[in-house]
């Protein structure tokens, strides 16, 4: 050693060896890769064994008994079952029909006002005779019908699977009128 010169004596350690902050970073990254894989891989798989149980869609039966035919007076539009099955019953000197409350616009469900005796569509101002046949807004078409017909036990049957478009000439068929006296 030459004179002058410090020996330079390396450091103790107590314990734990030395870490390099490039080894630290190195290590870290890899530990951070790893689990950011594993949790794609179990999202991944997830994902899959979800596939195998689809959403299960739960809507009332189409078809549904509505009560009997005294239940209803003559001239009085019944929102009874507007909320459950989606459905207006008008009863007429004639007999029944049913009205889908389904504004044939987008799809909205339409109020009926009794004060102006029309249906208006709250989405886009669609208006409806009592009828069902449109008059003022955007709605292409008047309101379909459904099927409606007595039960054996002399209630109401009404199938809102079974439509009539009046545009098509199916209001004239027996199914979208009930006549009774």
């Amino acid at each position: 050693m030459m004179s002058g010169e410090a020996e330079i004596q390396p450091k103790e350690t107590t314990g734990s060896p030395r870490v390099s902050r490039r080894r630290f970073m190195a290590e870290g990254f890899a530990a951070a890769a790893w689990g950011t894989f594993w949790a794609a891989m179990t999202g991944s798989m997830a994902g899959t064994v979800r596939f195998f149980f689809p959403n299960v869609l739960f809507e009332p039966p189409t078809t549904f008994k509505a009560g009997l035919p005294d239940e209803y007076p003559v001239g009085v539009l019944s929102e009874r079952w507007k909320q459950q099955q989606r459905v207006w019953i008008v009863r007429t000197t004639e007999g029944f029909y049913a009205l889908l409350a389904k504004c044939t616009h987008l799809g909205c469900t339409p109020n009926w006002i009794p004060t102006e005796d029309k249906f208006k569509c709250p989405c886009h101002g669609s208006g409806f005779h009592r009828d069902g046949v449109n008059f003022e807004g955007p709605a292409p078409r008047p309101l379909e019908r459904v099927k409606i017909a007595l039960a054996e036990d002399g209630q109401l049957l009404v199938d809102t699977s079974v439509r009539f478009r009046q545009e098509t000439g199916e209001w004239e068929k027996p199914e979208a009128f009930l006549e009774y006296a």
